[in-house]
């Protein structure tokens, strides 16, 4: 490291690099103020390197080698914001190797290669800054790492997909369907091309997987995490939600059940209307993490973009600059994604859990097709809280709206696999888990 300067390779000049970029030029003064020297961008590499961005570099820093970072003893810090799972872990690893601290924003890569680069860290005695990689500029990296470190975390559940909100948001206040609201969130840069990482809770995942090792110390594989989207999600839906009182969110939710297990599932989850998760709107993130000590407590704020994410970005550079500058042994403090700290534990799966919820209906307009319905409910352990039945639809179709009480979700199963055979049903059944006491 030279003399009152901590050097920064960033692999990665799309947006949220130009944003890291754009955030040191702009607070050069501010940051060299608070760790008493300079951060300087010594290397910046790119596939694209002619594209016009919202900043200038000088072109002597530019090149379209990752090896030329990799290489440079004087950096100290590199930088990884390619995204995607190869070759980042490769450069993740070899920038480890060569004794270079890393700070990333690649939630895929921690939630798939998490434990290899942990371990690789801890043998070479670097940094792993990763903030970035949940909810943008929430901090909900760091809480979980220092601020509940003294604290056994019960449950964690949160909105940690700005896209799936904001589809969510203008379907509830707007009454659109899916299709409609995702063409504008493509539009308006919040979804990209191909949104499927998004809309089926892929991404909301893999943020999972990494919470829960902070959370738990536990080690959770993607697979055994229950994944479901939001494609399926009707106008319908979001308005008799509304009727009953709830509002329907992605969510992911982890739970420790002790002896039982952990829960691990993302998926479309009625609230409570006035919860305050219920009111996280558009590309809004919250996390909601319940301690034994603590209780509950709420951590909100933009989970995306340009800005937020870059700034989460930079506090990691700038704690990892600190320790450099101090002479501290570079290590991971708290609960860690490592082998060495990460036990296994037994995964729930989603037929072993009791919860409430939503059912709709598609039946033929006929005398005793209700009767018939929660007939076979009742013979599957599974009781009504209450219901609505609307008018005709087009033709003779009637739709049919449930809650019900919490029950095992291995009998609603087998239930709505009866009720679905039945020849009063015209289309299958959908259902909706919802989320009672968020604590």
């Amino acid at each position: 490291m030279s003399k009152g300067k901590v050097k920064i390779g960033l692999i990665g000049f799309g947006t949220i690099g130009t944003g890291v970029v754009r955030l040191i030029q702009e607070n050069a003064g501010v940051l060299k103020s608070r760790l008493n020297a300079e951060l300087v961008l010594a290397r910046i590499a790119d596939i694209d390197l002619k594209r016009k961005r919202e900043v200038k570099v000088s072109p002597k820093i530019l090149t379209n080698r990752v090896e030329d970072i990799l290489a440079d003893p004087e950096i100290d810090i590199v930088v990884e914001l390619m995204g995607g799972t190869e070759p980042a872990r490769r450069f993740v690893l070899e920038a480890i190797r060569r004794g270079k601290s890393v700070v990333t924003a690649n939630k895929a890569l921690l939630a798939t290669a998490g434990d290899e680069i942990f371990r690789a860290a801890e043998k070479n005695r670097v940094s792993v800054g990763f903030e970035a990689s949940v909810g943008g500029g929430i901090p909900i990296i760091r809480a979980l790492r220092e601020a509940y470190a003294g604290d056994k975390i019960r449950s964690l559940l949160g909105i940690i997909n700005g896209t799936s909100n904001y589809i969510l948001s203008k379907m509830t206040d707007e009454g659109s369907k899916f299709e409609l609201v995702l063409k504008r969130a493509q539009e308006r840069g919040y979804a990209e091309a191909d949104p499927t990482l998004d809309v089926e809770g892929i991404d909301a995942a893999h943020k999972l997987a990494i919470l829960i090792a902070l959370a738990f110390g536990v080690r959770i594989k993607l697979d055994q995490i229950y994944t479901e989207g939001i494609t399926r999600i009707s106008p319908l839906d979001v308005e008799f939600a509304r009727e009953f009182g709830y509002r329907i969110k992605l969510l992911a939710i982890a739970k420790d059940q002790g002896k039982k297990g952990i829960e691990a599932r993302v998926h479309p989850t009625l609230i409570r209307a006035e919860s305050l998760l219920a009111e996280v709107k558009d590309v809004f993130n919250a996390i909601y993490v319940v301690g034994e000590a603590l209780g509950p407590n709420l951590l909100y704020g933009r989970g995306a973009g340009m800005m937020p994410t870059a700034t989460a970005v930079l506090s990691d550079i700038v704690s990892i600059a600190r320790e450099k500058l101090s002479g501290v042994s570079a290590g991971i403090p708290g609960r860690t994604l490592s082998e060495a700290q990460i036990k296994d534990v037994r995964v729930r799966d989603i037929n072993e859990i009791s919860m409430g919820y939503y059912l709709r209906f598609s039946v033929v307009d006929r005398p005793g097709v209700l009767s018939r319905i929660t007939g076979v409910l009742g013979r599957h352990n599974i009781s009504i809280a209450s219901f609505l039945q609307r008018g005709r639809m087009a033709g003779s179709k009637v739709p049919i709206f449930l809650l019900t009480h919490e029950a095992l979700e291995k009998n609603l199963r087998m239930a709505i696999a009866v009720i679905d055979r039945m020849d009063v049903i015209l289309e299958p059944t959908r259902f909706i888990r919802i989320e009672q006491n968020l604590e």
